[in-house]
């Protein structure tokens, strides 16, 4: 838990880079070829989604951001990312 304060503070301190942003979805063990594009597209779109993969906190902006690197790696993509890949 400490850990994820430590990441949600730094998302609203710091702008994030791309391997922030990797280390974050990490963090929230959250990877794109977990879900279809469409799915994620829903996860974001759904309070209760945010609330539940624990996104309601972050920033619009760190959100955004998480999406694309979710849709861009979804397992429907051309370059799906699958936990122990």
């Amino acid at each position: 838990m400490k850990l994820l304060f430590c990441v949600l503070f730094f998302c609203i301190a710091f702008p994030l880079s791309a391997n922030d942003i990797i280390a974050l979805a990490k963090t929230l063990n959250l990877y794109g070829g977990s879900k279809a594009a469409i799915q994620w597209e829903r996860v974001f779109s759904s309070k209760r989604h945010l609330i539940r993969y624990k996104l309601d906190s972050l920033p619009q902006e760190t959100r955004k951001e998480l999406k694309k690197y979710l849709v861009d790696h979804s397992a429907d993509s051309q370059q799906p990312i699958v936990p122990g890949l």
